[in-house]
């Protein structure tokens, strides 16, 4: 079977998607980063990737040639004589590339067309005719080979909600650590994590899912001990290949985790290469405290009150002590670098508060496959007007570890803000699916659909995000973000007078969360076209609002109404003057313009 290797910058994984889909119809073995296993270095696969590929295409755009990645593997394919090249916006390949042969696929989208038809026909002579075509995934195809494994979230037994950090936590790792053997197949956390808080039946859960063996358990913690059951379950009897209890010190948590994969391993008589049982057994830190601490800190910053500062703040607080307890856990200082890039960039503005830069390249010293310690520096980068450096660091991020939930939506965040809504919506939809309790992330996703005209794709997801909003506000019933994101809901799906009722109390509860403000004005001014409320929402949210607040607003479609109004247009110009350049420099008619041009 044929294997060919897709090349691409990160903006146009939509296309590289689709083309990869293609040529698979077409009966070829493809494979892009997407698939990079979760415990080797990401250069080394890549290369290894690229050296057995029999045919490497490169897809040019303007982000491509100005990548270093896409301009290395076409360099290695020109070197190895098994370059084939396609432009996927009319971008001419830089040199030496320009020299070849280029198929032009900037109309293309599905079906045959000359462009398409260039490709194939290069593809085929590198790589042979397939003799028919493929309809299984990698995957499936792999499947046959391997055991298939679901790891269920562990259930909390210590009696206190906010001990759920931590059985999440363990489910997690065990999840990556058991993806480490390559015998082993494992359902990926976000599908698993559906049945989070479910009653359901092991054997119903295995046939959904298409696996053999489903792995579930529980944590209790309570002051310094942790007491984890484990038992894995055969899918299709329902009985137990191996059940097992650990009552031990909080210290030995590692222990336990690693002793629960490798007993796994050998209830399902598989081998552990030596080089996967390494990777299991590097866990960033060896320190029991630090880790708890790291995983409550990561909690907050996913489910907490985004609009609120005091969600950086505590974040920042929690990763403090993790470094001090451990100066050299890495995932540590690269959440507390985010945390920090965010804290000055979305509230105060304060040029001499730190921007996580430091923080991140301390991560990297410490460990430089850690993917989320770029994102601090792309925030830096991008606040500072350096677009394209900051979309390189997106790229290495999202390089490293494709199914990070942190780097997708940072890179969706960045890149709403740079006026590229594809790509923007592509990692959200990655980081709802990632983190499935992470209504911050659908609520934005709503917007980039709305933006793009996509009015039942935005209802669609604010039906879903009900339930993920109604179980934060019971985690915590003054969370701004949580009742604008609710008011949304209600508002996409025509329940006006509950939407109203949600704008009415988050209003009461948290007046002072400018991101709660401009997050109630877009859907105000889309459902409700009011643009009198619309412009008072927006009146304190961009006069106080940081630097990432007013770069938004500039590009921001759903506010495209407003554009010719003068007051929304004073705005904007008293923003800009307070918070200064770059993010000022593009006027509102120049945003509406790039935009839709």
């Amino acid at each position: 079977m044929a294997d060919i290797f897709v090349s691409y910058a990160r903006p146009d994984e939509p296309r590289a998607e689709r083309v990869a889909e293609a040529l698979r119809a077409e009966g070829y073995e493809v494979w892009r980063d997407d698939e990079l296993p979760a415990h080797r270095a990401y250069a080394e696969v890549i290369e290894e990737r690229l050296g057995t590929a029999d045919a490497v295409v490169v897809l040019w755009s303007a982000d491509a040639a100005k990548s270093q990645w896409v301009r290395a593997e076409a360099d290695a394919a020109r070197s190895a004589a098994k370059l084939v090249q396609a432009t996927v916006d009319g971008t001419v390949p830089p040199m030496p590339f320009n020299q070849i042969q280029c198929a032009d696929l900037s109309s293309w989208s599905s079906g045959d067309c000359g462009g398409w038809r260039k490709l194939v026909t290069s593809v085929a002579a590198l790589a042979g005719n397939p003799a028919a075509p493929v309809r299984t995934t990698k995957r499936e195809a792999g499947a046959e080979a391997r055991l298939l494994v679901c790891v269920l979230p562990f259930a909390n037994m210590s009696g206190e909600a906010e001990q759920e950090y931590f059985s999440d936590g363990i489910s997690e790792d065990i999840t990556t650590d058991l993806s480490k053997v390559s015998a082993l197949a494992v359902t990926a956390r976000n599908t698993a994590f559906t049945f989070k808080g479910k009653s359901v039946n092991v054997c119903d859960v295995a046939a959904k899912l298409g696996v053999s063996h489903v792995l579930e358990g529980s944590v209790r913690k309570a002051g310094n001990r942790v007491r984890i059951t484990a038992q894995l379950i055969d899918g299709s009897s329902g009985e137990h290949v191996w059940a097992e209890r650990y009552d031990r010190d909080l210290t030995d948590i590692f222990a336990i985790q690693d002793e629960i994969s490798q007993a796994i391993v050998d209830a399902l008589k598989v081998r552990l290469l030596p080089q996967e049982k390494q990777a299991i057994e590097a866990r960033g830190t060896s320190n029991a405290e630090a880790y708890n601490l790291y995983l409550m800190a990561r909690q907050y910053w996913i489910d907490g009150d985004f609009g609120e500062s005091g969600r950086e703040r505590r974040v920042i607080r929690i990763c403090e002590r993790a470094t001090r307890v451990d100066p050299n856990y890495a995932q540590a200082w690269a959440l507390m670098g985010l945390a920090q890039a965010n804290l000055r960039s979305a509230y105060t503005g304060n040029e001499d508060m730190d921007d996580g830069l430091a923080a991140a390249n301390t991560a990297l010293s410490i460990d430089d496959t850690i993917a989320e310690a770029h994102l601090p520096r792309a925030w830096h980068f991008a606040m500072a007007g350096r677009t394209e450096d900051a979309e390189e660091e997106l790229e290495i991020a999202l390089r490293m570890n494709p199914q990070s939930w942190e780097a997708n939506k940072e890179a969706a965040r960045i890149y709403y803000r740079h006026g590229k809504l594809e790509p923007a919506t592509v990692h959200l939809e990655k980081a709802t699916a990632l983190a499935e309790t992470d209504f911050h992330s659908r609520g934005m996703l709503s917007a980039l659909y709305l933006a793009q005209g996509q009015l039942e794709r935005a209802r669609e997801c604010a039906a879903k995000m009900i339930d993920h909003v109604q179980g934060a506000l019971a985690r915590d019933p003054d969370n701004g973000a949580a009742l604008a994101y609710g008011a949304l809901s209600f508002a996409a799906l025509g329940d006006i007078d509950r939407a109203r009722d949600w704008i009415d109390r988050a209003l009461l509860l948290d007046p002072d969360n400018m991101y709660m403000r401009y997050n109630l004005a877009w859907p105000v001014l889309a459902f409700f076209e009011d643009r009198e409320e619309a412009l008072w929402l927006l009146e304190p949210a961009l006069a106080k609002g940081g630097r990432t607040l007013i770069s938004l607003a500039l590009a921001d479609r759903n506010l495209d109404p407003l554009r010719d109004d003068p007051r929304f247009q004073h705005m904007l110009s008293a923003a800009g003057a307070r918070i200064g350049a770059p993010a000022a420099e593009v006027s509102p008619a120049e945003a509406s313009v790039q935009l839709h041009s």
